[in-house]
């Protein structure tokens, strides 16, 4: 198979093997229990966190992992690097503009249009929320970019003793979005050839997306038809525990991974504290 196909295949296919892409991108070797865990922690302290330094702090330690730890495609870099700082001037703005100028009026006066003003503080709060929300989304991505769906149920039905009857029919769910999509490519490409797809303006369009509705429900029935009856076939829920072909362990770097996450959280904490920055 070449690179081509395997990279189609793992778009296509949750199922499919992921790349060892080495020791240095390890975030891909850790358990994703281990990625949740770590992070947090992290997490919930920004939710309550009001000062810059905090939320600042923990994006530039996320940012710094994905970057060193996990193989990021163009996407994900354009996302991290333009998409994200551009949300948070976006946002820095917007709360800003909604933070109430009567809980900053102690701060300097930027500028004023009548009767608003619109003072630093509040440049600050609109900072310091954006700062959060980024954190947080960043701390996600630690687990979510370097995570693959079958491989957290397993390590939840694994570790954490889910129910596999729970886990995997969520899997087998999060298996209908990728195959809905080519379904819905198929009967594009269908209608293209039977010169179905012809005319512009909004009309023609929304008579195409119709289009799709009847054979794309048609095709996600037969779909289920034979999800449910591979189920059947395997004996899903017939017994209590199921043999695991693909083991997820949780080792000693997993729980080195937690302990050096939460000791730069307590760090950057402290170290906040005694700044004044909490």
């Amino acid at each position: 198979m070449s690179a081509a196909d395997a990279r189609a295949e793992r778009r296509t296919d949750p199922y499919a093997d992921a790349r060892d892409w080495g020791r240095v991108r390890f975030l891909h070797r850790l358990n994703p229990l281990a990625k949740i865990a770590g992070p947090l922690p992290a997490m919930i302290v920004l939710i309550f966190s009001h000062g810059i330094p905090v939320p600042s702090s923990f994006l530039l330690l996320a940012v710094a992992l994905l970057v060193v730890g996990a193989h990021l495609g163009g996407r994900a870099l354009l996302g991290l690097f333009v998409l994200l700082p551009v949300a948070m001037a976006v946002l820095t703005v917007s709360f800003a503009l909604w933070t109430d100028a009567s809980r900053v009026s102690d701060t300097e006066l930027l500028f004023q249009v009548g009767d608003y003003r619109f003072h630093a503080g509040a440049l600050a709060v609109g900072a310091a929320t954006a700062l959060r929300l980024a954190g947080i989304l960043t701390l996600s991505l630690v687990a979510g970019l370097t995570t693959t769906g079958p491989d957290l149920v397993r390590a939840l039905v694994q570790q954490l003793r889910v129910p596999y009857r729970l886990g995997y029919t969520a899997l087998a769910a999060y298996r209908f979005v990728p195959r809905f999509g080519h379904e819905l490519d198929v009967i594009r490409q269908a209608h293209r050839v039977r010169g179905m797809a012809h005319g512009r303006g909004p009309i023609a369009a929304a008579r195409r997306h119709l289009g799709y509705v009847v054979p794309l429900l048609a095709g996600g029935i037969r779909h289920a038809e034979r999800v449910s009856l591979a189920m059947d076939s395997r004996a899903f829920g017939a017994h209590a525990t199921r043999t695991e072909r693909h083991l997820v362990p949780f080792r000693a770097r997993d729980w080195v991974f937690v302990g050096a996450f939460w000791a730069a959280s307590a760090v950057i904490l402290v170290v906040a504290a005694a700044l004044g920055g909490a």
